[in-house]
């Protein structure tokens, strides 16, 4: 959608459907783990006492069954609570928005929870190209061992995009951004910063 200056654009996963009933069952296995937590809970927790009481009266210690049951416990929310993070990978998408000389950036996960990544400011951007060309190596070296951050769900560009790199400069350092969009918000970006700043090669 294009406004004036502004400029609205998605990376979606190719595989968003996939990824989308990949990250629902993660999340009823989440919920099955909590639920059998809750009930193992009920059920064994109120009987503690009572080890306590039969260990007493034979002699023998009840800390194994107290741990038994307790490590159980939370071994089972445990399980649910990684299966609830890891289930985050999956059905990812990103927001470009392009207002006022900057690009901002936004992680959405499973098309309802937004999170905020980065704002890439034109005064910042030392320079833009694409991700197939010769140039990238070489802004890639200037990093230092500094990974890119890339900002697309996608291990290729969809139909009508490409991969684009983005090098920006603070008082922090380098660092380079992988987007992907469409030839319409790299036109935004290169009229921010100046076409001496974007190169082909």
């Amino acid at each position: 959608m294009i406004q004036g200056g502004l400029y609205e654009e998605s990376a979606i996963s190719l595989r968003a459907k996939r990824e989308a009933k990949i990250n629902k069952a993660f999340q009823i296995a989440a919920i099955v783990f909590f639920a059998f937590a809750v009930i193992m809970a009920f059920i064994f927790l109120p009987t503690i006492p009572g080890f306590i009481t039969a260990a007493k009266e034979q002699g023998a210690s009840p800390v194994f069954a107290i741990v038994t049951v307790v490590l159980g416990v939370v071994m089972l929310i445990a399980t649910g609570v990684i299966l609830w993070i890891f289930r985050r990978r999956f059905n990812v998408s990103y927001d470009y928005v392009f207002v006022e000389d900057e690009l901002r950036i936004t992680k959405v996960l499973n098309e309802r929870r937004r999170k905020f990544v980065a704002t890439l400011k034109a005064d910042q951007i030392l320079k833009i190209g694409y991700c197939s060309a010769d140039s990238y190596n070489t802004a890639l070296a200037g990093l230092a061992g500094k990974k890119p951050k890339f900002l697309t769900p996608n291990s290729e560009p969809a139909e009508e995009k490409q991969f684009v790199y983005v090098l920006t400069t603070t008082t922090m350092g380098k660092n380079m951004y992988i987007i992907e969009c469409r030839t319409m918000l790299l036109e935004y970006l290169v009229r921010a910063t100046g076409r001496s700043k974007f190169t082909t090669q």
